[in-house]
């Protein structure tokens, strides 16, 4: 399968970020070690962000208003079998709920067709004080065009 993008790409429904598994992925088994997802997870979020049009840079310098970032609320993962050291992993990435400051994302971690982890992940946006606050429009309107299609409207 060729990747021409380091961002992985967007898929009907969502993101896919393709990850190989290094050495300093694994604990001493050579199993990847739990904390390796969650570092997964996080790229393949800011990459699904990035290629949708919302920089964690652009609204940290306020291009769209107030110095904005995202911060992680809430998270749970749910590991169904090991990944091991070279093997080559697909995070997939969908949005499963927005409303006001929060952002609901399905993640899940394959291997070929195998699903080794799941992750249910809540993110608040925030302003530079750390208050959670709405999106501008104009970044909320492309993160719902990447909603399903049954998604609630907010």
């Amino acid at each position: 399968m060729h990747w021409p993008d380091l961002s992985g790409r967007l898929e009907d429904g969502g993101h896919v970020l393709p990850v190989r598994v290094y050495y300093e992925d694994t604990d001493f088994t050579g199993i990847v070690y739990h904390g390796a997802y969650v570092r997964f997870f996080e790229r393949a979020r800011s990459d699904f962000l990035r290629l949708i049009g919302i920089h964690h840079k652009a609204l940290a310098d306020g291009r769209h208003g107030p110095p904005l970032a995202f911060a992680v609320r809430g998270m749970t993962l749910d590991f169904q079998k090991p990944a091991r050291i070279d093997d080559t992993l697909e995070i997939h990435t969908s949005l499963s709920e927005y409303r006001g400051a929060r952002i609901k994302l399905d993640q899940l971690a394959y291997r070929g067709e195998e699903l080794l982890v799941s992750a249910a992940v809540t993110v608040a946006v925030i302003t530079g004080e750390g208050r959670p606050t709405r999106l501008p429009v104009s970044l909320s309107e492309k993160l719902a065009a990447h909603a399903p299609s049954d998604f609630p409207e907010e």
